[in-house]
């Protein structure tokens, strides 16, 4: 039977990318999780990650990101957290409004939004909780 709580701890590096996707991969095999949301939660999280990494630790390889997983019956929750000093997730620009549409990145938040079931922001924006139904 599957534990129903994981965490994992990665230096900031983007490369550490799959070392999250292998991640998914256990947790989408060892729950059964269907092919769209397998999907849906993979974009999703290393949405957050990269975020995590790139933008809340500046790539710093000294910090870390937390990734941690809870299994309920209907879902799945996962929180990743980083270790830098957050960003006022209320001010984003609307990646699809005419003025943003040609502009590169911006749309991992947009992202994760339409892909998960629920998504918030705390800590100042520095965690990220991203739930699934399952």
């Amino acid at each position: 039977m599957a534990s129903n709580q994981r965490a994992l701890e990665i230096h900031s590096d983007p490369k550490n990318i799959t070392i999250v996707e292998s991640f998914i991969e256990k947790v989408v095999a060892d729950y059964a999780v269907s092919s769209e949301v397998y999907g849906n939660m993979l974009i999703s999280l290393t949405e957050a990650v990269t975020n995590a990494i790139v933008h809340g630790n500046n790539a710093d390889t000294h910090k870390k990101v937390h990734i941690k997983l809870e299994k309920k019956p209907s879902k799945i929750a996962f929180v990743v957290k980083d270790e830098g000093p957050g960003f006022d997730f209320d001010q984003l620009p609307d990646p699809t409004a005419p003025e943003n549409i040609f502009k590169l990145g911006g749309r991992g938040v947009f992202l994760m939004k339409q892909l998960a079931d629920l998504v918030v922001f705390s800590d100042n924006g520095s965690t990220v909780e991203i739930q699934f139904k399952v």
